[in-house]
């Protein structure tokens, strides 16, 4: 559909509804809800990476006033089920895990007791008196080094750590490195890292036993699949179980599955009969929530001396820790071609356990790890053939003419228009006249770098769903699956049903995130909201507009074809003063006796929308950084962002999705890292270990956007939310890089934290003068 001018409030920029009771503090988060004779969940965690159980004394811990019980991973295998394998494990192969550990733990961090008590300080304070005796094994927590045939075995019934493996092949590769005139190699770390939301996770469950009810609060971003792993695990129906998401101070991916906190916290109330809470800390969240990214990435791609790309060879190593078996790394494959033409490809993908927290999603899932390996490459090609990194990109950008475009990768492009995405990129930055400035400043002793980042994503996946009611006064109440976590879906929702129905904004409220009330539904990760969530709402409101002309054509005595509305009222074409209210069509399909026509009662419609498949948006990033030469510290003076997300709904929104991915982005590129030991130890335990991006690390990020609307749903829209964080990170690293070029500085993996950089610098200085 259109977003131009003729919509009253699709297309539009409009600020945010609801945010009064943020800006207040009136908005209830997780913790913010109590319940009569609440218990609270402490955890004793493992500090060991890899370890035997031998045996929990909990005798002094339940001595301390106020302790209700301590429940061992032993206990709890009796009457909870375990979480289920992932489907894409290798044959033969099962992983199951329950809450707690059972005989053995396997990351530090992993949960090996729960202590219940009246208060949390008690109950923290408990925790720390249970005594745990271990017998530790070895830990491996390199993916290379887990590959290895010598390797310990994170599950000693496998014949080694590989949990799946996914492979493609196109074209004739073998050929294309025969005939080019480079080849080019790198291998690149995408290092671990954690998604730092304000709001840690926590989870509350309350029993009633009379109706035989299990009501549980979560901060998470899916409360019907959630719902379903509880059901399983608790051995519950699942009509049984209501799942509410209050407020969620960020998720960014991370807050989505079935974590085994949440399982424990209503295992445990369902089985003691009363309510248990468990808030984390943010040393908990570090250690417990899952981590992203942690790829190492192997490339090696042959390319004309034109700087036409030939042929690609990629293959991934993905450190998955020690439970989920996450298959992020599986959509980096997919993705492995992006926005390029590949005549000929290879890619591997493998997935390795290692004494790790476990892997999860985090801002974009894989896709930003296909940005980096394909943008750092193509920033290694141009230097090596001597051409301008815009310029090798042009040569190999898939044309507008050539979609919808069937990847190599068997990936399926909906719509893009690359070439036209960098050319707005190179003018609106300057391109040229920043390059002359960079000279400039390099012959005044400066360290200034510009860094290009084409990029393309999926976006979308799965179905959602949407109800929209009309009450009998003509206000409309629209019940959506998706569970907003601080993007602003409220408002896009009602933007979309006002817009169809013809109604003011104001009469129009968003329900989400409680399956007690919400049809079944899927929740919000993916950047699916308003593409796949949106559309559901449109199609249904389309639906009620429909009923509503047929009611309002009975009440003008006129056909339902010659019905239209305007001004928020139904009139008859041609005869503007035959008209019908809103308000008096609603009282319509609410009358006592019934609508008339014989029409059923109520003026509602539910609808699930399933598209075809993902979106993909694309865009192109630029950045000009400077480095101080003396501190290795980095400064971001511009950053640039031309985006396709196909139609916008509210382009506000848009514009808020875009900063704060490239925040995040420039985070990761930066700053942000989560280091282990060789013992399997995590090095970064609080905000004083693990950097996140202030203010001052963020420039004004400029924007602009192409729209090529998807033809996947109706609102033609796409998604926007991890653009910048698939981005920015190459963006950034070859803007660092490119400064560092002419010292001879070649290769840098993120973080480019100050010390990495001075490191480099130096060792470039010094190298001439030592050979």
């Amino acid at each position: 559909m259109s977003t131009s001018g003729n919509t009253r409030y699709i297309g539009r920029p409009l600020r945010r509804l609801g945010d009064d009771r943020l800006i207040t503090g009136t908005a209830a988060f997780l913790d913010d809800i109590r319940v009569p004779g609440l218990l609270h969940l402490a955890l004793v965690r493992s500090p060991l990476a890899h370890a035997l159980i031998r045996d929990v004394d909990s005798a002094t811990a339940l001595a301390l006033p106020g302790v209700v019980a301590v429940v061992t991973g032993r206990e709890l295998a009796s009457w909870v089920s375990p979480l289920s394998s992932p489907p894409e494990l290798l044959s033969g192969r099962r992983l199951e895990r329950y809450p707690l550990a059972v005989d053995r733990a396997r990351f530090v961090g992993d949960p090996v007791a729960a202590v219940l008590a009246v208060d949390p300080v008690a109950a923290h304070e408990a925790a720390e008196l249970v005594t745990v005796s271990y017998g530790e094994l070895p830990a491996v927590v390199d993916a290379e080094r887990a590959r290895e045939a010598t390797a310990p075995l994170v599950y000693p019934d496998w014949p080694d750590n590989v949990a799946f493996r996914w492979e493609v092949r196109q074209g004739d590769l073998e050929a294309m490195f025969r005939q080019a005139d480079v080849t080019v190699s790198l291998r690149l770390v995408n290092q671990r890292i954690y998604a730092a939301f304000l709001e840690p996770r926590g989870a509350l469950a309350r029993p009633d036993r009379a109706t035989g009810e299990l009501t549980v609060w979560a901060s998470t971003q899916a409360p019907h699949g959630l719902r379903s792993g509880l059901a399983t695990a608790v051995g519950l129906p699942e009509h049984q179980i209501r799942v509410i998401v209050p407020e969620v101070g960020g998720a960014f991916g991370s807050k989505g599955g079935v974590y085994p906190e949440y399982v424990l916290v209503a295992a445990l109330a369902w089985q003691l009969g009363r309510p248990v809470k468990w808030v984390e800390t943010r040393s908990e969240s570090l250690l417990g929530t899952v981590h992203a990214r942690d790829q190492v990435q192997r490339v090696r791609a042959a390319f004309r001396r034109d700087g036409t790309l030939l042929g690609l060879d990629v293959q991934l190593l993905a450190n998955l820790g020690a439970y989920n078996a996450a298959t992020t790394a599986l959509r980096t494959g997919l993705l492995a071609a992006g926005p390029y033409r590949v005549p000929a490809l290879h890619v591997l993908v493998e997935g390795i356990m290692t004494n790790c927290a476990p892997l999860g999603s985090y801002r974009g899932a894989g896709r930003p790890e296909a940005a980096y390996l394909l943008e750092r490459l193509m920033d290694a090609a141009a230097a090596e053939l001597d051409l301008d990194p815009a310029e090798i990109r042009r040569r190999n950008l898939l044309r507008a003419d050539e979609f919808p475009y069937r990847s190599p990768t068997g990936a399926q492009y909906d719509s893009g228009d690359y070439h036209r995405a960098l050319d707005i990129a190179l003018d609106r930055f300057g391109y040229v006249e920043a390059r002359a400035a960079q000279q400039r400043a390099r012959a005044e002793g400066r360290i200034l770098g510009i860094g290009l980042a084409c990029y393309c994503e999926f976006a979308g996946p799965g179905w959602e769903s949407a109800t929209v009611r009309v009450h009998p006064d003509g206000a409309v109440s629209v019940f959506s699956g998706i569970t907003p976590s601080g993007q602003g879906h409220s408002t896009v929702l009602a933007q979309i049903v006002a817009d169809v129905l013809g109604v003011d904004l104001e009469r129009v409220r968003v329900r989400t995130g409680d399956t007690g009330a919400i049809q079944q539904g899927i929740g919000t990760f993916g950047s699916r909201s308003t593409a796949v969530g949106g559309s559901a709402a449109f199609l249904a409101a389309q639906d009620v507009l429909a009923k509503a002309r047929q009611l309002a054509a009975h009440a003008l005595e006129a056909s339902p074809d010659d019905i239209e509305l305007q001004n928020g009222a139904f009139q008859v074409r041609g005869a503007p003063d035959r008209r019908v209210t809103w308000q008096s069509v609603a009282r319509l399909a609410h009358r006592f006796d019934g609508p008339p026509g014989g029409l059923e009662p109520g003026l509602e419609a539910t609808r699930f929308f399933a598209p075809e498949t993902r979106t993909v948006p694309s865009g192109v990033h630029i950045a000009m950084i400077e480095v101080d030469p003396e501190t290795g510290e980095i400064e971001v003076l511009r950053y640039l962002a031309v985006d396709d997300c196909g139609n916008q709904v509210n382009p506000l929104l848009v514009e808020g999705q875009i900063h704060g991915a490239v925040a995040q982005g420039i985070g990761q590129a930066l700053l942000e890292w989560v280091p282990y030991s060789e013992s399997g130890q995590p090095l970064a335990r609080s905000f004083l270990d693990y950097a996140v991006p202030r203010a001052a690390h963020v420039p004004d990020v400029e924007t602009a956007h192409i729209e090529t609307p998807s033809p996947l749903n109706p609102l033609g829209a796409k998604g926007v939310g991890e653009a910048g964080t698939t981005a920015a990170p190459p963006a950034i690293v070859n803007a660092v890089l490119d400064a560092l070029r002419p010292l001879g500085v070649r290769h840098l993996d993120m973080p480019l934290i100050p010390e990495r950089v001075w490191r480099a610098i130096r060792e470039a200085r010094s190298a001439p003068a030592s050979a």
